[in-house]
């Protein structure tokens, strides 16, 4: 088997002895334009910090936390309803099949030709509509003392021209120690390539605070997968060193982003993958780490996954708002999207996506949040 190294509160809820609030509650989000029902969960801890998901797109819809002066917050970018994400595809969402792109309108795989655009175009995020305008089959752990919910959705064959039926899975949890973690699953019935990830967009001072120019970032890599022109991989790994992309050591995002690079100018700021440093494949590691220096707001990116994309939300040009009535313009939030590496089934030197029947997908990510007063204490190493 491949070992794959690869979010009004009150209408359903599970109770707890000795709590006073529900720790998983449920409320209507609206319907699709398809006449679908949708549904925004929401996972409480003992601190009161929570994470909110939609069923569609499997969502990450809003984590509230408290800053180092008390203060709540929600740290993901959020739009202003369902309308809003069914008009922008990826928005914070669980991305599948296949997360960033793929050249040439398809691969090959065991020696056959899967064609996913007739016209051999880049296919991104598995095609329209990927995962992320789905919408998904909610199961809340209801065992007292469980703030979790799995997701579930079955992908056919053939779906966006990706052979095989995909049974897939996501369990976003909530410790009381303010660790949300995402662990993906995912069978199949045929050979076929897979590649998860979630495009939530983070800003630690608060969705609708503004840019995260001032926001410190810390990314545990050597190298990135160099872009070509058309923001495909090259096959190259450029070592970060001397580099805008030397994020080994805690820098402002603002920065980075604004020095000389052609793959900056390629990516219109960051849009990249990270080829993260691992003590061995497969292991859950840091990946990221994160502070705001107003709020004190940090986080801790884990993941088993081999790749990290940095993207900053370079498209964005104020036309979307976010549901406090924001507009969302570049590097309002930046996303840490964990994942293989872009166009892995035509690169046979990058690690391997392609899931056989009997197999496991496998992969989580955790991202721990706490507060800070110094860069110090926010990056240890």
């Amino acid at each position: 088997m491949r070992a794959v190294i690869l979010l009004p509160l009150v209408a359903t809820s599970v109770m707890l002895s000795g709590l006073s609030r529900p720790q998983v509650s449920h409320a209507p989000f609206g319907v699709t334009a398809g006449g679908e029902a949708v549904e925004r969960y929401t996972l409480r801890n003992r601190r009161g910090s929570e994470v909110s998901v939609l069923t569609y797109g499997a969502i990450l819809d809003a984590v509230r936390l408290r800053d180092r002066h008390g203060r709540w917050d929600n740290v993901v970018l959020d739009l202003a309803d369902l309308k809003a994400h069914e008009a922008r595809a990826n928005f914070s969402a669980v991305v599948g099949r296949f997360a960033n792109r793929i050249s040439g309108g398809g691969f090959t795989l065991d020696g056959q030709r899967v064609v996913l655009d007739p016209k051999g175009g880049i296919v991104s995020h598995g095609g329209k509509p990927g995962f992320s305008g789905r919408v998904w089959t909610a199961e809340p752990c209801t065992t007292p003392g469980c703030r979790s919910l799995t997701l579930r959705y079955v992908s056919p064959d053939g779906e966006n021209g990706f052979p095989g039926r995909l049974r897939v899975s996501v369990n976003y949890s909530l410790s009381d120690d303010d660790t949300l973690t995402l662990d993906y699953r995912a069978t199949t019935d045929k050979p076929t390539v897979i590649n998860l990830t979630n495009h939530a967009y983070f800003n630690l001072g608060g969705a609708a605070s503004g840019s995260t120019d001032g926001q410190y970032l810390q990314l545990k890599a050597d190298a990135i997968t160099a872009l070509s022109d058309k923001k495909l991989p090259t096959g190259a790994l450029r070592p970060v060193v001397g580099t805008p992309f030397d994020l080994r050591k805690p820098a402002q995002i603002g920065m980075q982003i604004v020095r000389a690079d052609p793959q900056l100018k390629i990516g219109g700021g960051f849009d990249h993958n990270f080829v993260l440093t691992k003590p061995h494949p497969g292991a859950l590691s840091v990946a990221a780490r994160a502070w705001d220096p107003k709020s004190g707001r940090t986080l801790e990116l884990k993941t088993t996954e081999p790749g990290l994309q940095l993207f900053t939300g370079n498209g964005f040009n104020g036309t979307l708002k976010g549901r406090a009535g924001n507009r969302i313009w570049p590097r309002d939030g930046f996303a840490l999207e964990t994942q293989h590496f872009p166009d892995s089934p035509n690169r046979p030197e990058f690690p391997s996506t392609v899931l056989q029947p009997g197999e496991v997908f496998h992969s989580v990510t955790t991202i721990r949040f706490g507060t800070a007063k110094t860069l110090k204490e926010a990056f240890p190493d």
